[in-house]
């Protein structure tokens, strides 16, 4: 997947201002950037939540930025992405929640979903949990519960927006875990954003470096370690 030369603007203020990179088949890249950078932006661009106003978004062969509204649904189940927040029902119970997206794209029959959902748990490491109530899960397992809910559809992107934000050091390690799992078991490609440079470096396979609405740096852990660029040399010292 890719975005060639991808502008976005918001009313007068301009966010993305020419954005190009590739994300190769199989790996996690992290993408990096100060608060307000457009970094959450960039990601909805991969699975057409947002168009941009100028440029191409190619995920699988496909322009999306071309497709009309009914043919990205297909994308997005390609294409899954875990919110900031998770964004599970709580008036629904965890399964039903995991569930939720199978019922609503009717991929399977009723009476599979029972199986689909609890090998999803299990993917993430939530076994058995599927008649709780969101509301009585940590918020390390309600992180999972999102995830297992995206992994339902059996996706081959994942997008992860701040994965960690508002876990403790103990529980932002184990997700960092699991998204190195699950690109290795599962083949998935991805795309984080977070703000967290110990996860960063842990998952990523490449980091981008967004500024001022352009990728001003992309490379491995190792080659942002060692750049000599001032504005990612500032972020990773400040941070």
């Amino acid at each position: 997947m890719r975005l060639d030369g991808v502008e976005k603007a918001f009313r007068e203020t301009r966010v993305l201002r020419g954005v190009t990179l590739e994300v190769r088949r199989g790996e996690t890249l992290v993408l990096l950037g100060g608060s307000g950078s457009g970094k959450s932006v960039l990601l909805k661009h991969l699975n057409g939540l947002l168009r941009p106003d100028r440029g191409a978004v190619v995920v699988e062969g496909q322009h999306l930025e071309a497709l009309p509204e009914e043919a990205l649904v297909p994308v997005r189940r390609q294409v899954g992405m875990l919110f900031q927040g998770g964004a599970l029902f709580d008036s629904l119970t965890v399964g039903d929640n995991v569930a939720f997206p199978l019922r609503e794209h009717r991929i399977v029959p009723e009476r599979e979903i029972p199986a689909r959902v609890a090998e999803a748990l299990a993917t993430v490491d939530l076994r058995g949990v599927e008649g709780a109530m969101p509301a009585e899960l940590s918020g390390g397992m309600r992180k999972r519960a999102a995830l297992a809910r995206t992994l339902v559809l059996q996706p081959r992107v994942l997008l992860y927006d701040e994965p960690t934000t508002g876990l403790d050091p103990v529980v932002a390690a184990r997700i960092n875990h699991l998204i190195r799992d699950l690109q290795h078991r599962l083949g998935l490609t991805s795309v984080v954003v977070t703000h967290d440079l110990q996860s960063a470096f842990f998952v990523a396979d490449r980091i981008a470096f967004l500024h001022e609405g352009r990728i001003r740096f992309h490379g491995t852990p190792a080659e942002a370690r060692a750049s000599t660029d001032p504005p990612l040399h500032e972020f990773l010292t400040a941070a």
